[in-house]
């Protein structure tokens, strides 16, 4: 049977074939994805920047956010801050290595405003209706 290499593994041909098909499902898009991201609930907003992006996400009347350094590493400032209308903002701010947040709010039928920045450079959303 040949052999090849798939994503710097050796497979060989046949019932190996059935393994890197698991291992191809597992891979970095599989739980480890879900739980890195730390917000539930559907993605609804991604805002890239030089630095990194602000993603919002919604679950029932929640919505969440993050920020996410664009190349993790080094620790530097990082900042979230997300704000229904009418309400106080939820923010996270400090010196990290990969992101800031998650930080929730309560935004049944209320527009939200988010923001976000990495080592200085961020973006924010406005006020959106989720």
């Amino acid at each position: 049977m040949g052999a090849g290499v798939f994503g710097g593994l050796l497979v060989r041909a046949g019932t190996s074939l059935v393994l890197a098909g698991a291992l191809l499902a597992a891979g970095p898009w599989g739980p480890e994805a879900e739980a890195a991201s730390g917000c539930s609930g559907r993605p609804v907003k991604t805002v890239r920047f030089a630095t990194g992006e602000l993603r919002l996400y919604k679950h029932r009347a929640y919505v969440c956010a993050m920020t996410i350094a664009k190349r993790p590493g080094a620790r530097r400032a990082m900042s979230v801050s997300l704000q229904p209308r009418g309400g106080r903002a939820a923010t996270d701010k400090g010196r990290f290595t990969r992101h800031a947040g998650p930080v929730t709010v309560y935004a049944l039928h209320r527009s939200v405003r988010a923001s976000g920045a990495v080592a200085g450079v961020g973006a924010t959303t406005g006020w959106i209706l989720l």
